[in-house]
């Protein structure tokens, strides 16, 4: 066996979305004071090699992200990391955390307290706050304390070609997120209609893109919306509990297997702005395969001009393997490749 790169990884899924965290076999970005920065180096063509090593076939699938831990730039965080989706380096993601703080916790990176483990996460999109339960060894539940989250605009029409009209809501919430009702396009949130919620929620966000151009208050170099999430109207559980439908689009076109968590974040800013969620209330927001993060508004802000909730959301991770990753010198696929029967681009 011969191999001229060698990454070890945990295998983690939070809720059903793949996460998996690297914990050896690469080096930190030199010469970064902020973690937006060291993303902003792994993005160059030459480290952004790494990203289509982990993630594109054969070694990895659509369905999955992976996580680089590194050292924090802020002095109050214990750990810094970095996180790697299929078309991007994205500045936050809460499945991505969630995993992350399981698997620090758990291979004893960061040494675990029970019943609660506290500290700080320094992200690309700034400090998160996490508290974890964890008993028996395991992290049972991971809670973070994310970024702020804001409306940039509500109601926008946008038009997209071969369809027509959709009304959408576009909002920060760790990443930039077009929000649409699937019912207002004659839609269900459902695997039976998989194939026409991916390509149409596709086009919409490559529609948006065109027409609309966010740009975060605070980092002008975070722009343009990444994610598209398909929402369902808000329903009472157990006659008191606010919850949710929603799946996520996220490219190059597949569903977040998790409820997603910046766009939980997104949306709950949506809700807010709208009078429909309070703070302090919780919001259950369900995924496409049924798991459930627990959302609340822990308090209000500003982000530039732009009112903005402090959100908190809380979900579960499970590891479920280790692997090394390797590169024979002779692969004829040293950065992998993407055939059209997975990686679902709209045409």
């Amino acid at each position: 066996m011969r191999s001229i790169r060698s990454v070890s990884i945990v295998q983690c899924h939070a809720e059903g979305e793949v996460g998996d965290v690297i914990v050896g076999g690469v080096l930190d970005a030199p010469n970064c004071k902020t973690m937006f920065e060291k993303l902003q180096y792994f993005q160059q063509p030459s480290q952004d090699r790494l990203r289509n090593l982990l993630l594109n076939e054969p070694r990895g699938r659509s369905s999955m992200n992976t996580n680089l831990i590194l050292p924090p730039c802020d002095p109050r965080a214990t750990a810094g990391f970095l996180i790697m989706e299929s078309d991007e380096w994205a500045p936050m993601s809460g499945s991505n955390t969630i995993c992350t703080v399981t698997v620090l916790l758990e291979t004893g990176m960061i040494p675990m307290q029970e019943p609660i483990t506290a500290f700080s996460l320094d992200t690309a999109a700034g400090l998160v706050g996490i508290t974890a339960e964890c008993q028996g060894g395991k992290c049972r539940t991971v809670q973070f304390r994310n970024v702020p989250s804001f409306v940039w605009a509500l109601d926008q029409e946008v038009n997209v070609p071969g369809f027509g009209v959709v009304k959408v809501d576009i909002a920060w919430g760790g990443m930039w997120y077009a929000l649409a009702d699937a019912e207002s396009c004659g839609l269900k949130v459902e695997n039976s209609q998989g194939p026409r919620l991916v390509d149409l929620g596709q086009r919409i966000k490559v529609a948006v893109r065109e027409q609309y151009h966010p740009v975060h208050p605070e980092n002008p170099a975070i722009r343009e919306v990444t994610n598209f999430v398909w929402t369902h109207p808000m329903e009472r559980s157990d006659g008191h509990n606010k919850s949710a439908l929603n799946a996520t689009v996220v490219s190059p076109g597949r569903f977040d297997r998790s409820p997603c968590g910046t766009g939980s974040c997104a949306r709950l800013a949506v809700m807010h702005a709208r009078g429909q969620l309070e703070r302090g209330e919780d919001f259950r927001h369900r995924s496409i395969i049924g798991t459930e993060f627990v959302c609340r508004i822990e308090e209000t802000t500003k982000v530039g001009d732009y009112p903005a909730v402090v959100a908190s959301i809380k979900g579960r991770g499970w590891i479920s393997g280790m692997k090394q990753v390797l590169l024979d010198p002779e692969d004829p696929f040293p950065e992998g490749f993407r055939v059209g029967d997975q990686w679902h681009v709209a045409s």
